[in-house]
């Protein structure tokens, strides 16, 4: 994996709290582009593996927000209660002594609700910065935080193709703008703190209700005896192409380098795309919009093994 390097980030230093398929990436993505990298997870075999490429590795949270020099930090947890537990927690990025937090930038990437991005970001402007960090960013007292969840997957983390969606204040969204684009492609700036999140949850829930339907159709089209190659081709050149069937397919054999090639490991899991969806019917009730789809998407995305793929629903629920 080749990642450009940037004269521009040497020496900077840069936390990543939550290492898992799609932080591991994107950290690897960083310290391609010449930023030193601090790393936090209770998984030690990521941590090792991110150590033997360069990174270093803090026990808590806590300890790595309190790392002299620090410029920045960011996160890719699960849940919103993995996300409160790591900034607001005993041993979280906000609660470290009074005047020692470091980094005067933090970017959640995680994917949760917007209620608990706004929680955060309040308790954030709330946090003192070390004297020396504040000194340093012209005397910034309070880090600016934003939430910049992503699009793309685990291969376009591993790519540097990601698109981040970001919401918070233009000032934090530019200031992130350089790690950001050597993780991904696109920064778009949704506007305030949260709206990064609806923007994913709306994307997650369109990306759900597609490869159900993606993986419905190729089921079918199976027990009817067409070849899924043949069907994914007539999807993908009409009406129904779309990213689960052209670049992401559910069906084995049809596209190499995806979960579905590989017994469904790796990629996103289905446990987090039920809990997603979980989101977003959480976010509809509190607007009082209806979501019927979002609904049986998540009752069928529950069926499927939470540790595979969520593309693996073509296999579980429709046993092709």
């Amino acid at each position: 994996m080749v990642v450009p390097f940037s004269p521009a980030a040497q020496r900077l230093l840069v936390g990543f709290v939550g290492i898992g398929n799609m932080g591991a990436a994107m950290a690897t993505r960083l310290l391609g582009a010449g930023y030193r990298l601090i790393v936090c997870d209770k998984n030690e075999e990521a941590c090792s593996r991110l150590a033997s490429a360069g990174a270093k590795v803090a026990p808590t949270p806590a300890a790595l927000a309190s790392t002299p020099g620090l410029s920045a930090l960011i996160s890719m947890l699960p849940s919103s209660e993995h996300v409160k537990a790591a900034y607001l927690g005993s041993d979280g990025i906000l609660t470290v002594e009074p005047g020692q937090l470091h980094p005067h930038l933090l970017v959640d990437c995680s994917t949760i609700d917007p209620i608990t991005s706004q929680e955060v970001a309040a308790a954030a402007e709330d946090t003192w910065l070390h004297p020396h960090a504040a000194e340093a960013h012209d005397g910034q007292r309070h880090p600016m935080m934003i939430d910049a969840p992503v699009s793309g997957g685990v291969p376009g983390a591993q790519a540097g193709s990601l698109t981040f969606m970001c919401g918070g204040p233009e000032a934090a969204v530019d200031a992130a703008r350089p790690l950001l684009e050597a993780m991904g492609k696109r920064v778009i700036h949704c506007g305030g703190n949260g709206t990064g999140q609806t923007a994913k949850l709306c994307n997650n829930l369109v990306l759900g209700v597609s490869m159900a339907a993606v993986s419905e159709g190729l089921a079918l089209g199976k027990r009817l005896g067409l070849d899924p190659v043949l069907l994914s081709s007539v999807l993908n050149t009409s009406s129904a192409r779309c990213w689960s069937s052209d670049t992401y397919n559910p069906a084995p054999g049809v596209m190499d380098g995806v979960p579905s090639s590989r017994g469904y490991r790796g990629g996103f899991a289905s446990r987090l795309m039920a809990k997603d969806l979980g989101l977003v019917k959480t976010a509809a009730e509190h607007c009082g919009a209806p979501v019927p789809l979002t609904e049986e998407a998540q009752r069928l995305y529950e069926q499927v093994d939470p540790s595979l793929d969520f593309s693996a629903i073509y296999k579980q629920v429709y046993k092709a």
